[in-house]
């Protein structure tokens, strides 16, 4: 679609609100934004900062424990691109979250780790090779239009 300009927000669905904000804002380091309140001012939704344009929705109340698993319909899961994904990782490490991957090249051309919330929404760490697959098929999509 020609209008698009980027991806604005991703939004989950939570258990415990404070337990994944804990993980997203202090060992992630995602700040909040702003929250949204219902009429009866329980929290709706909160919003984190992933970039100046981009965010990450927290819902509270998921009626299941985790989120649906590696085939289940819908997403699978988050994919946010890493400038420098040796220090993510040490970072990561050093805050104690547990990775369910150690740094690998993807099918892509890409170096990516990976790892889970709290409530078992996976995250893909992605650092951008520049001959990767990905940018190679801009090149010939840009050749073309």
């Amino acid at each position: 679609m020609k209008h698009v300009t980027s991806l604005g927000h991703i939004a989950i669905k939570v258990k415990d609100l404070d337990v994944s904000l804990e993980y997203y804002i202090n060992k992630l380091g995602f700040p909040e934004m702003l929250r949204l309140h219902h009429e009866d001012g329980s929290v709706w939704l909160v919003y984190l900062r992933i970039t100046d344009e981009q965010y990450l929705e927290i819902f509270p109340g998921a009626e299941n424990d985790r989120a649906p698993g590696w085939n289940a319909n819908g997403p699978n899961h988050m994919c946010w691109t890493i400038d420098d994904l040796d220090a993510c990782v040490a970072e990561l490490k050093a805050k104690g979250v547990p990775l369910l991957s150690d740094i690998k090249k993807g099918a892509d051309g890409n170096r990516q780790a990976w790892l889970e919330d709290p409530d078992g929404n996976r995250i893909e760490m992605m650092e951008m090779a520049p001959d990767c697959l990905q940018y190679l098929a801009i090149e010939r999509l840009r050749e073309v239009s």
